[in-house]
């Protein structure tokens, strides 16, 4: 008979694997190598991931390496920019390249769909991007003269999910911003995606973050399917849940007691511990759960754990006079707590807006 592992010890294992219940000196490449990759959708939440994680840490370590392409924005999981390592570009985006291939079939709405040649529409946007760096909106009016019956957004988008391509800086540059651009993968890290995809490798990644997991767990995390067969020829050994569901794990993961205490924690919108199962009661309840994911268009607020479980959201508003950082619990916390949200929260500001003075709203 396979172990049960509690709902708690899943949650203490996974905070450890995503390296959360303390501060590890892990150098940034290697953490983010760890991880999975960050979601990076917006410029700021990589670095407050890797904030929250990692000490010593400083803003300005994660820049310099984005700059010198050790690490590279790319559309990667669920067809939502990423930051990975430029060594992980080759065995993650080759993948998921599939997966995206088929989303680019379906991102014109049935109503307005308009049938192209996608190999064409692929071939352009790499001769394209291959020289210099382009916006979206520059893809899309490119392609739109060669397809003119189709538009132009959608068709960016398509080229995107078709064509490995990374957002350079100074995009995703601490405090510069700038508008994306986007080149050739190719051109940015100098050679082209291997034939083959190492999806058991892929697998024993995954689990290293975030196991022990189901196969719906993994699906969940890659949209990928027929992982089954893949996990079969791993050396995996086999937990189960409070629910009966039979978990995988690579055989020298960790499993952490229960009784570990867990600190507060603030996370950034899209963290990886959030979004990594198709089950999430291991970190957060149901309750919170729905609270949480009724947001518009999919985009998730900046949270908070308590106990290691999801308890709140926060947020900061600047202005010239202060960086004001709001609170907001989903239900009632005690003091000691807050305490704790509180006491990371100053240690954020001080991130975020050094030299501004901090206000902070709790209840």
């Amino acid at each position: 008979m396979s172990t049960t592992l509690s709902n708690r010890t899943l949650n203490r294992t996974l905070l450890a694997r995503q390296l959360l219940l303390e501060r590890t000196s892990m150098p940034i490449v290697e953490a983010v190598e760890h991880l999975g990759g960050l979601q990076a959708q917006a410029p700021i939440p990589p670095y407050l991931a890797l904030w929250t994680r990692l000490k010593p840490y400083k803003v300005d370590a994660l820049s310099k390496l984005i700059i010198d392409r050790s690490l590279v924005r790319m559309t990667l999981w669920r067809g939502t920019l990423h930051l990975i390592s430029a060594n992980d570009v080759y065995l993650m985006r080759t993948a998921l390249q599939p997966e995206l291939d088929k989303w680019a079939k379906i991102v014109m709405p049935p109503a307005t769909r308009v049938e192209i040649d996608l190999d064409e529409l692929a071939r352009i946007t790499r001769e394209y991007i291959d020289a210099e760096p382009r916006t979206v909106a520059e893809i899309g009016a490119h392609l739109e003269e060669h397809f003119p019956e189709a538009k132009a957004r959608e068709m960016s988008t398509q080229a995107q999910m078709l064509v490995p391509m990374i957002q350079v800086p100074p995009r995703g540059i601490w405090g510069v911003g700038g508008v994306p651009q986007n080149v050739a993968m190719a051109t940015w890290l100098g050679r082209d995606l291997p034939e083959q995809a190492a999806v058991p490798e892929l697998i024993e990644r995954y689990l290293r973050a975030f196991g022990p997991a189901t196969l719906a767990d993994m699906q969940a995390w890659s949209r990928l399917i027929g992982l089954k067969a893949h996990a079969a020829n791993l050396d995996l050994v086999e937990y189960r849940n409070e629910d009966g569901k039979v978990l995988l794990d690579v055989p020298d993961g960790v499993i952490v007691s229960e009784d570990v205490p867990a600190p507060a924690r603030l996370l950034p919108a899209f963290d990886n511990v959030l979004l990594g199962h198709a089950d999430r009661q291991r970190i957060m309840s149901e309750d919170a759960r729905s609270r949480w994911g009724a947001v518009r268009n999919g985009v998730f607020p900046p949270t908070f754990l308590v106990d290691g479980f999801l308890r709140g959201t926060w947020n900061v508003v600047e202005n010239k006079d202060a960086a004001t950082l709001t609170i907001e619990p989903y239900s009632k916390t005690t003091k000691k707590d807050m305490a704790g949200v509180i006491r990371e929260a100053k240690a954020v500001l001080k991130v975020m807006a050094p030299k501004k003075p901090h206000v902070i709203i709790a209840p």
